[in-house]
């Protein structure tokens, strides 16, 4: 079958969703599909690389104006179009006569976007923007969530039974190989993070910086057990804010903060391999990949019990409200019992076991074929 997937603009730097086009190129390509991926090129938005401000609106004119001249000759090569991120949803208006379906990986920003507390405000600009997405959701042939929580968000936003008909399931796999390392091999990956002392345990949270993440919450958390643990907090991914350095300031706690900007994946995953915890209190997920990534590399996850996470973790995580911060930090106490520790090691070890890139594979394949034969 000729597949193909529609990406994400480069300049957006949205990471998970550019690899989750990989991973789904890499995954089709292997089972014999004919792929090929094709994303909206930063023309006009080379002018100005950023996403907010003069860059946004470069490029908006690289994928809505430029891009659909594009697309529509792509389309002519395809048996079936996957738009990869549901952010993409509005190209669906050149996709009526071609079987097509689009990946919807959580309704946070459309949520904002109409007053939900999501911690997504939108401006007046990205209120039209989201309305657009969702309103191309509806229209699509079918639409893939990645998580029921996601599913049950877009099933209540689009009140119509014919819609709810052509939504589906499919959780996401791991996006890499993420395993389990010998401690030397550990040791020696983490080898150039200078201001990690290796001597000492340490917390560790991935992600971004944004409200919804809870970096403040993780923060707050830390001071509760400053006195009694003699850990590091290390925070992979984005930069902390100016406000978050500010609070690590007013809690006395900076100087025990690793930030380690954009590890590659090498580095991410020795960073699993080595934590004592990983700490994941967010408010709002999609999905919530990296409870997962850290449970393939044996590490023990205490997240919060909201959205996606519940349905991606089962009984394996300790989880909490994100408002008891006092239960986390209880928690990360908890597991320095060596028995209580294995215990949920294996737990995490044996539910990564259902996220695999071959059973993602296997059921968008299926609907694929679907999508093909009601043509």
């Amino acid at each position: 079958m000729k597949i193909l997937l529609l990406g994400n603009y480069l300049p957006d730097r949205q990471e998970s969703m550019l690899r989750f086009a990989q991973m789904l190129q890499m995954g089709l390509t292997q089972r014999g599909h004919e792929v090929r991926l094709v994303q909206p090129q930063p023309i006009f938005g080379k002018l100005k690389l950023s996403s907010s401000g003069l860059g946004k609106w470069l490029g908006y004119i690289d994928k809505f104006l430029l891009f659909p001249q594009h697309l529509r000759q792509a389309i002519a090569w395809a048996d079936v179009v996957h738009i990869c991120d549901h952010s993409n949803a509005m190209y669906t208006k050149y996709l009526e006569n071609i079987p097509h379906l689009v990946t919807c990986h959580d309704l946070l920003a459309v949520r904002g976007a109409l007053g939900d507390d999501t911690d997504c405000p939108a401006s007046m600009t990205g209120k039209i923007l989201q309305n657009w997405i969702l309103k191309s959701l509806q229209k699509s042939q079918m639409v893939v969530c990645v998580s029921s929580s996601t599913k049950h968000d877009l099933e209540k936003l689009i009140e119509n039974p014919m819609f709810t008909k052509k939504t589906r399931l499919v959780l996401n796999g791991l996006n890499y190989s993420y395993k389990q390392l010998y401690r030397d091999e550990v040791d020696s990956r983490l080898a150039n993070v200078v201001e990690l002392d290796l001597s000492k345990p340490f917390i560790l949270n991935v992600g971004s910086s944004l409200k919804r993440k809870n970096r403040d919450g993780i923060m707050r958390i830390f001071s509760k057990i400053k006195e009694q643990w003699d850990g590091q907090l290390v925070f992979a991914g984005e930069a902390l804010t100016t406000e978050q350095v500010q609070l690590a300031e007013q809690l006395n706690i900076k100087e025990r903060i690793i930030q380690i900007i954009k590890p590659d994946n090498n580095l991410l995953e020795a960073l699993y391999n080595r934590a004592f915890v990983f700490l994941f209190p967010s408010k709002c997920e999609g999905f919530g990949w990296p409870v997962i990534e850290a449970q393939a590399c044996g590490c023990p996850v205490i997240c919060s019990d909201r959205t996606s996470l519940p349905e991606v973790v089962g009984d394996s995580a300790l989880m909490r409200s994100v408002e008891d911060e006092s239960g986390f930090a209880a928690d990360i106490f908890r597991l320095s019992d060596p028995v209580e520790r294995h215990l949920w090691i294996q737990k995490g070890l044996n539910n990564v076991k259902r996220f695999t890139l071959d059973e993602m594979i296997k059921q968008y394949n299926q609907l694929y074929i679907e999508l093909v034969k009601h043509k």
